[in-house]
């Protein structure tokens, strides 16, 4: 083992077996499957902190590039299991109900904060909580079919949860998150693109492919630059303008150190493609 690795500031997946979700590495991209098709892939306690850990194991991950989360048989997320989740919530005093919020939401941070873009790839029902997992990926591909509901209201609860209230207005902009978040109703494939909740739009049979292919196309790339990107993404939300000019030159300095800086000047006059490794 490398010295950074045994300082503990590294860490491998090789062996990674999740209980309540699939996992699979294709080269340099990680793909998440949310796997209980007969119920439209809803989520759990226990697949809600399992997804949890991963993410914050990520941060330590150099041989990921990129993740594409996504739902098997024809769906993405149908959120918290009725039977399992909020069935059980109806019963629980406020102390254990507020872990629970927080744990939902310490896997959108987790989701933030690793270093890996994050993809998903949308079809048919994603909603609640699965509506939640992809507003906190980074990019978004989706079919005419996906039907994207942050249905909160619609169960008696607030549209704030897990950073709705923050995020979605980043992305489709205050009014159209208010629509979305007072409302409860779906949002259509083709709505979506145009809204600029979804990048992409795709047929059924080529959503996962595209996925996939836009994943490992940002895994090759200069992978310490991505993460910078990433990160500034989300730090830059809290800032004034002022302050943001000033992070991202820190954060370009920082990057113009990097062996993947050089090797693309390098190829660059050698008039080649360059070649990242991500230091």
């Amino acid at each position: 083992m490398t010295p950074h690795l045994a300082s503990g500031n590294r860490q491998t997946l090789a062996g990674f077996a999740p209980q309540h979700f699939g996992w699979q590495q294709q080269g340099a991209v990680g793909v998440v499957t949310l796997d209980r098709p007969e119920r439209k892939n809803p989520l759990t306690f226990e697949s809600y902190a399992e997804l949890r850990d991963l993410f914050r194991r990520l941060a330590y991950v150099d041989e990921v590039g990129a993740i594409v989360l996504h739902g098997a048989g024809g769906n993405f997320c149908s959120g918290g299991d009725v039977h399992e989740i909020i069935g059980p919530l109806t019963g629980m005093a406020m102390p254990d109900l507020l872990a629970f919020t927080r744990m939902t939401g310490d896997l959108v941070k987790a989701m933030r904060a690793s270093p890996q873009p994050i993809v998903a790839a949308i079809d048919g029902v994603c909603a609640g909580a699965g509506a939640i997992l992809a507003m906190a990926s980074d990019l978004r591909v989706g079919t005419s079919r996906s039907k994207t509901a942050f249905l909160f209201a619609r169960v008696g609860l607030a549209g704030c949860d897990m950073g709705a209230c923050a995020m979605l207005p980043r992305i489709v902009g205050q009014g159209r998150a208010s629509d979305l978040l007072y409302t409860g109703r779906s949002l259509g494939g083709d709505e979506a693109l145009a809204w600029g909740f979804l990048n992409r739009l795709v047929a059924p049979e080529q959503l996962q492919g595209e996925a996939t292919a836009w994943a490992a196309e940002i895994a090759a790339g200069p992978g310490f630059a991505h993460a910078m990107t990433k990160r500034m993404l989300h730090q830059e939300w809290s800032m004034g303008v002022d302050e943001a000019i000033e992070a991202e030159a820190q954060a370009q300095a920082i990057c113009m150190m990097t062996r993947d800086f050089h090797r693309a000047y390098e190829a660059f006059v050698a008039k080649q493609k360059p070649v990242f490794k991500g230091d």
